[in-house]
């Protein structure tokens, strides 16, 4: 019976603190590692995210689809035996995002110019 491949995976956070590294199965989904990433944040971090939807996991220069798995995600080239590799981790808060876009759209709005010709 053939053993399944499995990859060590590391978390690198914004400010170069890491989380991990753990084994993952070739067949775990970006999703399920979102999912770790979430529950095992660092307590007193100022950028804490709330959801997998707010984080977004980048390997190789490339932005990782939930869908994929870590075996369509591993880096063909540079990997050594044994090594771990390092993902990304980049939090991306939706509701900081949808007030921002609010501002925008209220800005125009509220400005009135008036004009009087004497």
């Amino acid at each position: 019976m053939p053993e399944e491949e499995s990859i060590d995976i590391k978390f690198r956070l914004y400010d170069g603190s890491d989380i991990g590294p753990f084994r993952y199965s070739a067949a775990s989904t970006v999703d399920f590692l979102k999912q770790r990433v979430v529950s095992d944040w660092p307590k007193g971090k100022t950028v804490v995210p709330k959801g997998i939807n707010e984080v977004k996991l980048i390997s190789s220069g490339k932005i990782l689809e939930n869908s994929k798995t870590v075996a369509q995600c591993k880096n063909p080239f540079g990997e050594t035996a044994g090594g771990v590799t390092v993902m990304h981790v980049v939090v991306q808060p939706s509701l900081a995002k949808a007030k921002s876009e609010k501002k925008v759209d209220k800005a125009p709005k509220a400005v009135i110019c008036t004009c009087t010709i004497l």
